[in-house]
């Protein structure tokens, strides 16, 4: 069943996979990034999110920021002998020996309306069905409520959220069509051994970015 959620937010940052060094966003917001918060808002096991559009409502803007991250990741290996044994001896990153300054070319106050729907999955009660679900998604969207706090892209850029009741106007900058080049859709997880990326040309035609299904030709891997 069909829903619009409105966000927006100060900054987002929709990283692009083949920069390696620096953060670089897409120039809008992606599928998986659109999926990934609405899951924020409500998940179940017996539906999943489909994204079908994306209207970007605001001017794409980008700004430099530097920020510190830490560099390192905890070893599997201890996190495995850890889960094992019960001792959870150095599990953790010293964030004075790791911490290093990257900088990012990131979107500033971006607003976006995602057209979504949602399917019913084999994991679903018998309770359970798509009207239950609608309704348990439009309270949850005018309550404000979440499960996790919605971002866009990483966790220092929260988003906000509410049901959008009308959709805002295409910025005129955005009128027209724009080529967006490859931006990943998802990842395909059907092969728990072999997760692989998925890709479409994107491109926004009057400020709307248009996914196309996941099974469809223009997907690539």
């Amino acid at each position: 069943m069909p829903i619009q959620v409105e966000v927006w937010g100060e900054y987002a940052c929709f990283t692009r996979p083949e920069m390696k060094t620096e953060r670089v966003s897409y120039d809008v917001m992606t599928p998986s990034a659109a999926r990934g918060l609405l899951e924020s808002i409500y998940w179940h096991p017996g539906l999943k999110w489909v994204i079908d559009r994306i209207h970007v409502c605001s001017p794409i803007r980008f700004t430099n920021i530097r920020r510190n991250e830490v560099k390192d990741t905890v070893s599997l290996k201890k996190a495995e002998a850890a889960m094992r044994t019960g001792q959870a001896k150095e599990l953790y990153l010293s964030a004075a020996k790791s911490i290093q300054q990257r900088a990012s070319m990131v979107l500033r106050d971006v607003h976006y309306v995602i057209d979504a729907h949602f399917d019913m999955t084999d994991k679903a009660a018998p309770s359970d069905n798509s009207g239950k679900f609608q309704d348990i998604v439009k309270r949850r969207l005018e309550r404000g409520q979440c499960y996790s706090a919605p971002y866009f892209g990483t966790r220092e850029f929260p988003a906000h959220f509410r049901r959008c009741t009308e959709l805002p106007p295409c910025p005129e900058e955005l009128r027209g069509t724009l080529d967006l080049g490859w931006m990943l859709l998802d990842m395909d997880y059907t092969d728990p051994k072999n997760i692989t990326p998925q890709f479409f040309r994107a491109g926004l035609t009057d400020g709307v970015l248009s996914v196309p299904p996941r099974d469809s030709k223009e997907v690539r891997k």
